[in-house]
């Protein structure tokens, strides 16, 4: 397929080839919910702690008789139903590590990315390389494109001077292709991807998985 290369202006000054099964991708929103859900969870610290009644410093003598008072049974002050107490079933550092297959991975994100040809959310620019940072430059491209929300940029490699440029622009962001996911394709409104970025893109997402060759004989 052919996807329409703009330049700064937001003028339609060519197009370039795309592949069609990264560009052209059926939708499977099962897919991608899934993997972004994953992928959520793996940018998850937790690091979240909560302290029980035995780690809560305080004194463990019963703060009034068990009977006779006419009042309900109470122990000491570290319990969780007093204030100030421990947490009950509160949360511990844990790990919301979600492994999924590389396949569904790669699928997921070329859904992502077809969606966004679909809703034509997606601009090939014909060139994004700055010599210098200039947020002057990136804002002319946004401004040219007339793109509103959170704009994601993507390059074919690392770029400092880009990354820089867009560092005080608010709902902008850079990403080198090779590091591009479904998340980073489906959170975003707009995708402006550099005509390099696209054929990394391409490169890099119909390689075919290489499976690993068993030995005869092995278990």
């Amino acid at each position: 397929m052919e996807l329409k290369v703009y330049n700064a202006e937001g003028k339609v000054v060519g197009a370039v080839e795309a592949s069609d099964l990264v560009w052209a991708h059926p939708m499977n929103m099962a897919v991608l919910h899934q993997v972004v859900v994953a992928q959520q969870a793996n940018r998850r610290q937790g690091t979240h702690d909560s302290k029980t009644r035995g780690q809560v410093i305080g004194s463990g003598r019963k703060l009034r008789p068990q009977k006779h008072t006419g009042r309900a049974r109470i122990g000491d002050i570290t319990a969780p139903r007093m204030r100030g107490g421990g947490v009950a079933h509160g949360p511990h550092p844990r790990s919301y590590t979600q492994a999924l297959p590389r396949r569904i991975r790669r699928t997921a994100l070329r859904v992502a990315l077809s969606d966004k040809v679909r809703t034509r959310r997606l601009f090939v620019v014909d060139d994004l390389k700055l010599s210098d940072p200039s947020t002057k430059a990136i804002k002319g491209i946004i401004d040219g494109l007339k793109l509103k929300g959170f704009t994601l940029f993507v390059t074919d490699g690392v770029q400092p001077a880009v990354i820089t440029s867009c560092r005080n622009l608010p709902d902008t962001t850079v990403l080198p292709a090779p590091q591009l996911s479904a998340l980073d394709a489906a959170r975003a409104v707009n995708l402006v991807v550099t005509q390099d970025a696209v054929k990394k893109v391409d490169e890099i997402w119909t390689r075919p998985i290489v499976r690993p060759v068993r030995k005869a004989g092995a278990q």
